[in-house]
């Protein structure tokens, strides 16, 4: 056998076995790919079932002790009212009270030379949490009778939350995989193939917003607590393998 023709031999032979090789890589990644990624959608609306509300009870005097006299003849009625609308002792906090220095400013010839103190600022935050929504939501809304009782009140907005977020978080779960599936179903019904097993699966954040809002969700999850009604949702991103 001519050398020549020996080379060509074993190109050949080459040849046919790169060929092998590349037509079973190519049959391995078009198997591969036989796969359908789907993104299902859980959401539920719900009302909030336990209410914060926050505020300050404030007292300004000439010295501390008469002070804390004022603030605790006030703090009595501030609690007296809460009661008086149906909400219980352990349902109230009351913290510890911030004593702070009034001071104001002294100029001589119209330049400042420093300050003078003229009494004490004495406020105690207290909490109210309860089950009781529509009770605390009309406490905070009517305080204006403590103010007319002489009680120097700063309020804030009530805080809404819900007490049953492990059970709603697997029921949204539940129904988001359930929408990818029904997804995938349809996908794989209309290329005429078949759903055999789910290879993977990635969950999102919940998002839990005010209802009927236009708040904007959050790449780390949301959670409103300034609206009583809210609507939660979570994504299921599922990858699952057809024939």
């Amino acid at each position: 056998m001519k050398q020549g023709n020996g080379w060509a031999l074993i190109l050949g032979v080459c040849l046919i076995i790169a060929a092998g090789i590349a037509g079973s890589a190519y049959k391995y990644k078009y198997k591969a790919q036989n796969t359908i990624t789907v993104t299902g959608l859980g959401e539920k609306e719900f009302v909030s079932d336990l209410i914060v509300w926050r505020g300050w009870i404030v007292e300004q005097s000439d010295n501390v002790i008469s002070g804390y006299a004022k603030l605790e003849e006030n703090r009595k009625k501030v609690e007296n009212y809460i009661k008086s609308n149906g909400i219980t002792d352990s349902c109230i906090v009351f913290m510890f009270v911030n004593v702070n220095q009034i001071t104001e400013p002294i100029y001589s010839n119209g330049q400042y030379v420093g300050s003078r103190k003229t009494g004490y600022e004495l406020r105690q935050q207290f909490k109210v949490e309860s089950t009781n929504v529509s009770a605390v939501e009309e406490i905070s809304r009517q305080i204006s009778s403590l103010i007319a009782q002489g009680v120097q009140l700063e309020s804030w907005e009530p805080e809404y939350y819900y007490t049953k977020l492990s059970d709603l978080k697997l029921e949204l779960i539940e129904n988001a995989t359930a929408d990818a599936r029904s997804r995938a179903e349809k996908i794989a019904d209309q290329a005429d193939a078949s759903i055999t097993g789910l290879k993977s699966g990635r969950m999102g954040v919940i998002q839990i917003l005010g209802a009927n809002s236009n708040e904007a969700q959050s790449a780390g999850g949301a959670y409103n607590t300034a609206s009583k009604n809210k609507k939660a949702s979570i994504t299921m991103r599922l990858e699952y393998n057809v024939k």
